[in-house]
């Protein structure tokens, strides 16, 4: 686990090498993509994920600016429902244009 705090809150960009394998898209990811996935926000899974590696929602807490928290704590995963409901409707959507 990673234990340098300072650096770790100071110098983020220092970790985005480190690699563990993501669960969603079957492969080894940086930290550093993990922190980007959501355009400007990270991956919803990314405590889970991190969790066993770092102390991950300090260095969020302590790398995100606050607006930027408070959308991502505000977040959850979609229902795979929900996502599949939404792709349908696209589809439909698309096919009427």
């Amino acid at each position: 686990m990673v234990t340098d705090k300072h650096n770790m809150n100071t110098e983020p960009e220092r970790y985005d090498s480190l690699l563990i394998r993501c669960p969603r898209l079957g492969g080894e990811v940086t930290l550093g993509y993990c922190r980007i996935e959501g355009g400007d926000l990270p991956c919803l899974r990314i405590i889970p994920c991190w969790q066993s590696t770092l102390p991950i929602e300090e260095f969020l807490k302590n790398t995100l600016r606050q607006d930027q928290l408070d959308s991502f704590s505000g977040t959850g995963p979609k229902e795979k429902i929900t996502t599949l409901v939404e792709l349908i409707e696209a589809v439909k959507k698309e096919e009427r244009s």
